[in-house]
């Protein structure tokens, strides 16, 4: 398949070289000349409008969410399509209303988000092998997605746009919260006098186990600690070491963890 991605940045490659590896044909488009991954540069364009934007089968804009509508009245202006490409977002929240120029000259208008942070592109290609990808859009729009997401072990789920808010929120709780929450434990950590290396990787083995605890029962059985077991005082010590704002975050995961020790395992 002939894919050209709009955005240059760390998703765009990201997903260019996974796409590449799978055996796609990939051009690249960016606002302003930058490094790319070897494998994109020969096709890397920037500046003005995508050149190859007719000649693509499908167009992934992977723009910031705010971007998405200008890039999508960019594409529409250029005139270049012949009514069989799709154009799909990578915006976890954003349903296809912004991409709606360019209705009348394409086939299918849709998104696909994958579910997985991009830190930098050459990691991408591992990182999203096994990683969800949610999908809505059009028949068409739906089909040649679901086709992206298996070409490069991605795991195609289509959901219904209406819902996109909550699925957003999801994915932020469970990426953006867990750094915070990561961040708030090495500085305690830190207080008491552990080197942040020490402090970092002891963390990181923690929750990595915790993850895995949860792949494998679930979130209810795979809670530990002062909450589950009812210890009172546990809670009451930890709290008493805490700053006030410290303290305010802690109780409010307490009263969420004790609401899900009190519910049913598969409970919702």
């Amino acid at each position: 398949m002939k894919i050209g991605i709009v955005g240059a940045g760390r998703a765009g490659q990201g997903l260019g070289l996974a796409f590449h590896q799978a055996g796609h044909e990939v051009r690249l488009h960016g606002r302003h000349p930058s490094d790319v991954p070897a494998p994109l540069a020969a096709s890397h364009t920037f500046g003005g409008d995508a050149p190859w934007a007719g000649e693509v089968d499908v167009i992934l804009l992977a723009v910031q969410d705010r971007a998405i509508r200008r890039a999508a009245d960019q594409l529409a202006a250029t005139g270049r399509f012949d009514g069989r490409q799709v154009v799909l977002h990578l915006s976890g929240i954003d349903d296809e209303g912004p991409l709606q120029s360019l209705h009348e000259l394409v086939a299918g208008l849709g998104t696909m988000h994958p579910l997985q942070s991009i830190p930098d592109p050459d990691s991408a290609p591992d990182r999203l092998r096994g990683a969800l990808a949610a999908i809505t859009g059009n028949e068409k729009a739906v089909a040649v997605a679901r086709a992206l997401a298996d070409s490069v072990g991605l795991l195609p789920v289509v959901i219904d746009v209406r819902i996109k808010a909550k699925y957003h929120a999801a994915a932020v709780i469970a990426s953006n919260f867990t750094v915070v929450l990561a961040a708030v434990a090495e500085q305690l950590l830190l207080d008491c006098g552990f080197e942040r290396a020490t402090a970092r990787t002891g963390l990181a083995r923690l929750m990595e186990g915790t993850l895995q605890n949860v792949v494998a029962v679930g979130a209810h059985d795979a809670l530990t600690g002062p909450v589950m077991r009812g210890d009172k005082e546990t809670v009451r010590r930890n709290l008493e070491a805490l700053t006030p704002e410290v303290a305010q975050l802690y109780r409010s995961l307490a009263e969420s963890a004790l609401r899900l020790k009190q519910r049913e395992p598969d409970g919702r």
